[in-house]
């Protein structure tokens, strides 16, 4: 399986991601710079976290009108695998990928440390190498990780199931304790904790590493074993 990993001015979590799939999954990543990125060959897009073009204007706002991210609406209308963590969530946000916004947080400060989360769903492309309920130790690292969306987006994302993971000790005041959102297709996720930090004891927690290797068993299933 062939991940790209999106490299924007002020990235500073792709070699984090490109590691989490390396060494932590034994797959083939690669650092791939936005403006001259092709994404037809990759199997998976992994949008990492940082300051991309320094948070100006907002989070990921300016990262959202890149070239690169045509090609990757592209790739998720026909069912690839897109990943963003932290920043990666806020540009997946600001494309419209998936629904809401992203506030400072609620304490105004800058957060990074270990959160339990819960996962609240074990059936998506994402999440099926986790169990349902269980928690998990992944950190966060961000000063506007605060999720929000207005009630009638809230229904929906209920309604549907969109709700993937949440805080048990909510760190940031995102509405209903949400940490990662999915697309209604399922194919895309958004999240603020970094699970591409938590993929070795050595790092505190492998937590992590679940997330990547359900990607995997997910491409698997669908184009090894049927092929």
């Amino acid at each position: 399986m062939k991940f790209a990993v999106i490299v924007f001015p002020g990235s500073n979590c792709d070699r984090d991601m490109y590691h989490a799939v390396r060494d932590g999954l034994g797959e083939e990543a690669d650092l791939v710079w936005y403006e001259n990125a092709n994404l037809a060959d990759y199997d998976a897009i992994l949008l990492p976290g940082g300051f991309s073009y320094g948070d100006y204007l907002r989070s990921g706002a300016i990262a959202s009108v890149s070239n690169v991210l045509n090609q990757i609406k592209q790739k998720a209308e026909i069912g690839t695998p897109v990943l963003g963590v932290c920043n990666g969530f806020q540009i997946l946000l600001e494309t419209g990928l998936l629904p809401g916004a992203m506030l400072r947080n609620e304490k105004m400060k800058f957060m990074c440390h270990y959160e339990t989360l819960v996962v609240e769903r074990n059936d998506t492309l994402f999440t099926s190498s986790y169990e349902k309920g269980q928690e998990i130790q992944i950190p966060i690292a961000h000063g506007e990780g605060n999720y929000y969306c207005d009630d009638a987006t809230l229904e929906t994302l209920q309604q549907n199931n969109q709700i993937v993971f949440t805080y048990k000790n909510n760190p940031n005041g995102s509405r209903a304790d949400i940490a990662g959102i999915v697309s209604k297709a399922g194919n895309v996720l958004g999240m603020m904790p970094h699970p591409e930090r938590a993929v070795e004891d050595l790092l505190g927690s492998k937590d992590g590493l679940a997330l990547f290797q359900s990607v995997l068993h997910h491409w698997r299933e669908m184009y090894v074993t049927t092929s």
